[in-house]
């Protein structure tokens, strides 16, 4: 008997959905497997497609909406979002201290410190329980209104029952400020994607966060997996609801935000430098970036007191660790080859100290940069490193402590690691070997094929790579495969229960999906996603190899460029061969290939506007697992434009040329009918 869609029925599932939620993405603790909480969210959409007028705003569907038409309204900040002063060491803390001790008539004060994100700030502000309006900084006074991507971070409450916010002890109506933070692993997954789509890593998870939370494309925002952590709360008119901070940080825990852990209420001077430097040394394991520690009078009626100045608050500082980033040197620019032939111009720099780590090289990425820069061999340069990040040089230093280098730096004609030519096409910033046997290629194919997001074989890094090569054990990626416990136990610092476990690494890979073994091909342009696409596409490594340029730019997100490129490596004889070796060794040529009904096989689809139920990343999923294809732009070879409200010029050129135009109720219909056939 199917059970009756009530409102009753649906808020009590959404009830569910949040509170896993909050176990998953606020406390790190889930209770269901994946596919529990994944077969709740099924359940809910369904429900709420086929009982629209039962949607609520606030619903777990509801996270990814459309993006703004204009861009982001400015709205004033009901009381000003200030910077803070800050303190670089234990003489300028002091100092502070005894300020704020005596504007307070001498009092002894309770502070409290809390690691310092390093992220964005923003403003929450919440009406009858439910999330109305998400805020930037901005200029301190007004900020940009980000609601539509604020939805999309699964740390930030869309709604908070009235029986959590009676036991948290905050009113129907407040406001949370807090930090939006990019986790270090999302960062890092995000860099990964932007080099394999040819494109710059972004410099530092800050930066990244920031720019992710100003884009216009909201389904662009929920795949980065932004982070929020509150640590403050006002009344609407920015008035504070506690007595003590402290207390304010546990009643928005008690409400479902995040708060971060790594807090305590202070008296001294001396607790607090050591609180800070037990921030500092955990640092860099934290999963994201802090850089200081904030520290506040603890009691609210002596914040008010205490006041502000024209740009902090006099009851706050911001403690700075000291700065991962340094001016040195560049001795010279040297030449590293990747794995496609890419020639990577790296300054070899003065070795400074940035964050802990003594740092030597920095990548310059290519031509084009180097010339942004405009870089010079003996110039003195800015380097920052944030985290895992690559160091990355920002700028030039010139002043007269730092004159300017004299010798202009130039890519060789010829690769510097096997002496083949090296070539530039038309149009692109890089520089590659055109030898496909260049040793240097070779070691980063291994690299790239043992890693954690291929075929994942745990023991088979740099060192051990470094050594098949050497003593000629590897020859190209299949040897791999062939390689014996005597011929492991020759290596150096290669012991029995070593040489085993990675023999059983090896064999282990072999289970590995086909869209690793083809991103593991290191297919210029092919990225995890890409070889993921191609997979569910052809369903085996022999169809994709005889696909052709046009049955290739079918598949979403391959263009002529991706597409030829894939095409040329399957027509290259070595690399046919490459694929034979893999297959004799076993490893996985067949996935269950994508099933396509009749029905949306060969039509194209634009979304335009917010679906009622349906993300706009949901849609596009379920229109290619039918077989259909998406579009970003109408043309007359579009088949439907799917519109759903604030609908805008795509809606208008659909209608110009005729294309026909379906709700979220009609491409449910169809892709239901296409299930059943």
């Amino acid at each position: 008997m199917e059970k009756e869609v009530t409102a009753d029925f649906l808020e009590q599932l959404r009830e569910t959905i949040r509170r896993h939620e909050y176990l998953y993405y606020v406390l790190d603790q889930p209770a269901i497997e994946d596919s529990a909480f994944d077969a709740l969210m099924l359940e809910l959409r369904q429900a709420e497609a086929a009982h629209p007028e039962l949607v609520t705003p606030d619903s777990p569907t509801m996270r990814v909406g459309g993006k703004p038409k204009e861009g982001f309204a400015k709205v004033a900040h009901s009381r000003p979002m200030l910077s803070l002063d800050n303190a670089y060491n234990e003489e300028e803390l002091r100092a502070w201290v005894a300020r704020v001790v005596e504007l307070a008539g001498n009092a002894e004060l309770a502070y409290v410190a809390e690691y310092k994100l390093d992220g964005l700030s923003i403003a929450l502000h919440y009406s009858n329980g439910r999330l109305e309006r998400g805020l930037t900084r901005g200029d301190g006074a007004i900020g940009e209104d980000v609601t539509t991507n604020v939805r999309t971070i699964r740390s930030v409450p869309l709604s908070i029952s009235a029986a959590k916010l009676q036991k948290a002890g905050l009113p129907p109506d407040f406001e949370v400020r807090g930090e939006v933070v990019m986790p270090t692993a999302s960062f890092l997954k995000m860099n990964e994607e932007r080099e394999a789509q040819g494109l710059p890593p972004a410099a530092n998870p800050r930066n990244a966060a920031a720019g992710t939370l100003r884009t216009l494309e909201p389904n662009i925002v929920a795949t980065r997996r932004l982070d929020f952590y509150a640590y403050f709360v006002l009344t609407p008119d920015g008035s504070s609801l506690f007595p003590e901070q402290s207390k304010a940080l546990d009643a928005l825990a008690g409400a479902g935000f995040r708060v971060n852990q790594h807090r305590e209420a202070i008296t001294s001077v001396e607790r607090l430098m050591e609180f800070i430097r037990g921030a500092e040394a955990k640092r860099d394991s934290l999963g994201y970036e802090i850089d200081g520690v904030v520290i506040k009078v603890n009691a609210t009626a002596l914040q008010a007191k205490l006041g502000y100045t024209g740009k902090a608050p006099r009851w706050a500082i911001a403690y700075k660790f000291t700065a991962r980033a340094a001016v040195t040197r560049i001795e010279d620019i040297a030449i590293q080859v990747g794995r496609t032939g890419k020639l990577t111009p790296v300054a070899i720099l003065t070795p400074v100290a940035i964050g802990g780590t003594t740092v030597s090289r920095a990548t310059l990425h290519n031509a084009d940069e180097i010339l942004r820069l405009g870089v010079m061999i003996g110039d003195w340069v800015r380097v920052e490193r944030g985290g895992d990040v690559i160091p990355k040089i920002v700028e030039v230093v010139a002043d007269k402590d730092h004159p300017r280098g004299n010798r202009e730096f130039a890519f060789p004609s010829h690769c510097p690691e096997c002496g083949s030519d090296v070539h530039r096409a038309e149009g692109e910033a890089d520089y590659r070997c055109v030898n496909i046997n260049c040793p240097a290629r070779l070691r980063e194919s291994l690299l790239h094929f043992a890693s954690r997001g291929v075929m994942n074989i745990e023991g088979l890094g740099e060192a051990v790579v470094n050594q098949l090569l050497e003593r000629k054990l590897v020859a190209g990626l299949a040897d791999i495969y062939s390689l014996t416990r005597e011929q492991l136990l020759s290596l150096d610092r290669i012991g029995e229960k070593t040489a085993d476990a990675l023999l059983a690494e090896i064999n282990r890979s072999k289970q590995a999906p086909l869209h690793r073994v083809i991103f593991g091909l290191g297919i210029r342009f092919v990225g995890e996603r890409t070889g993921k696409l191609l997979a569910d596409e052809f369903g085996s490594m022999d169809a994709l190899m005889q696909a052709n340029q046009e049955e290739l730019e079918r598949v979403n997100d391959v263009g002529p460029r991706v597409a030829e490129a894939i095409r040329e490596f399957f027509e290259e004889e070595r690399n046919r061969e490459l694929i034979e070796k893999l297959r004799i060794a076993g490893l996985q040529f067949s996935a269950e290939k994508r099933r396509k009904s009749s029905s949306l096989l060969g039509l194209t689809f634009v979304l335009t506007g917010t679906l009622p139920t349906l993300t706009r990343e949901e849609a596009k999923e379920k229109i290619e697992s039918a077989g259909g294809k998406i579009s970003g732009s109408v043309s007359k070879k579009t088949s439907y434009v799917v519109a759903g409200e604030e609908a805008g010029s795509k809606l208008e050129k659909a209608q110009t040329l005729n294309v026909k135009v379906i709700d979220e109720a009609g491409l449910l219909g169809m892709l239901e009918e296409a299930a059943q056939q």
